[in-house]
Parts: C-alpha cells; sequence; structure tokens
C-alpha cells in the first residue's frame, strides 16, 4: 500500500508541477555560451503536446494501481523506479528554467529510473501500468538526447549544432531499439520514439539531412514494431 500511496503523490507532484512553474518552451539564449535557438535536434512545437497524454494516462495508471492492485508485488516492482522518476521530474520545470547543464543531468536521472519501470511493468494490466510507463519513458529518452544535444551544442563540444542533432538521433535510436528488442510486449515505448522522430521531420523538412536522417530512424523502428507484431502472432 506504501508504494501504491506514494506513486499516487509523485503523479500528483509530477502532473502539478507545470502549474506552478514557468513554462519551459527552449533553452534560452542566455542560457548557453552559443545560444540554440531552433536547434534541429529538436521535433516540432505541436510533438510535445504527448505531454497531456502522459500526464492523463500516469494520474489514470496511478489512481487504478491504488483501487485494484494496491499490494500486489507485481505493481510494487514497478512503483519504486517509477515513483524516483516521478519525483526527480518534479522539479524539472523549473531546473531548465535556471540551468540547461542541470536540466540535462537531471533529465537522464529521470528516464534511467522510467526504462527500468518499464522493465519491471506488469504486462497483464497493459492498459493500465505498462503503456502509460511505455510512451512517458519513450519520451523521456527522446527527450534526454535532445538536451544532451542542444546543451553539448551549446558549448560548443566537438559539433555544431548540425552534427549534435545527427549524433543524438543516432544514440537515441540505439538505446531505443536495445530497449523494444528487450521489451517486445510494450510497442507504446518505440511508437512514441517514432512520434519524436516525426517531429524531427516536420521541424527540418525531409530534404534536410537531419529530418532525412530521422526519417530513416522512424522506418528504422517501425521495422523492428511490425517484426515484434508478426512474431507475436506466429
Amino acid at each position: 500500500m506504501t508504494r501504491a500511496l506514494l506513486t499516487v503523490i509523485f503523479t500528483l507532484t509530477f502532473v502539478g508541477s507545470p502549474f506552478i512553474t514557468s513554462p519551459f518552451t527552449g533553452f534560452e539564449a542566455d542560457q548557453l555560451p552559443i545560444p540554440q535557438l531552433d536547434p534541429p535536434i529538436q521535433p516540432a512545437g505541436y510533438a510535445f503536446s504527448i505531454w497531456g497524454l502522459i500526464y492523463a494516462w500516469l494520474v489514470v495508471s496511478a489512481g487504478f494501481g491504488i483501487w485494484k492492485r494496491a499490494t500486489d508485488p507485481a505493481w510494487d516492482v514497478m512503483r519504486l523506479p517509477l515513483v524516483v522518476s516521478l519525483a526527480l521530474g518534479t522539479p524539472w520545470l523549473w531546473v531548465a528554467n535556471q540551468s540547461a547543464i542541470a536540466a540535462t543531468v537531471l533529465i537522464i536521472a529521470m528516464a534511467l529510473p522510467a526504462l527500468l519501470a518499464l522493465h519491471r511493468a506488469p504486462s497483464f494490466d497493459r492498459r493500465w501500468a505498462q503503456t502509460p510507463v511505455a510512451i512517458y519513458a519513450g519520451w523521456l529518452t527522446a527527450a534526454s538526447f535532445v538536451s544532451i544535444g542542444t546543451t553539448l551544442a551549446g558549448y560548443g563540444v566537438l559539433f555544431d549544432q548540425v552534427g549534435w542533432a545527427y549524433a543524438g538521433i543516432l544514440a537515441a535510436l540505439a538505446v531505443a531499439l536495445a530497449v523494444q528488442a528487450k521489451t517486445p510486449q510494450a510497442p507504446a515505448y518505440g511508437a512514441t520514439l517514432i512520434w519524436a522522430l516525426i517531429g524531427i521531420v516536420v521541424a527540418n523538412g525531409l530534404t534536410n539531412g537531419v529530418g532525412m536522417m530521422a526519417t530513416a530512424g522512424a522506418l528504422v523502428m517501425l521495422a523492428l514494431l511490425l517484426r515484434q507484431q508478426i512474431s507475436a502472432k506466429a
């Protein structure tokens, strides 16, 4: 019961944080030595609407969990890393408005336990537990590499913003393919990464090198998802 209650509490603090924190629309020019205005690794603005789905589904999941699965050990093994991720995520908007480096470190720290929660999510409650965690973890995977690419480009480390867009897309895809390969029962994870990659395509265009790489990445992930679904039905 304790973990179920903590999940409800930190889900609510996480979901409620945008109402008490200034909105974040990207790192401001004065947050990085080399201003990163509209970095090519960042998806088009509409893609961030997925947060509405993430917030709503996490709330529903937490509510169902404490109502129907309050002491279920299969849920409890998922809850601990999920609570850690949500607790770290509660101040993220405030941190992002203060420091690009701190925000990048923090979102990676959020993503790692979210991925562990996905790995531990009970498959018998797919709609109530696995799918919302999969979408949350998938978006954090993409967002982590957007933040890494933007911040390192902003400090002039190795590449410019275009170079980090290429590197970030490749790295995000590599991580996501590895995670999806280990969790074929959670296609929502890979589908969320495809959503992020399509957002990058929309932001850059199909004739732009970054857009073409994002398109290729989305197709590779789609191919893996289709293969997994075919294998599951065979």
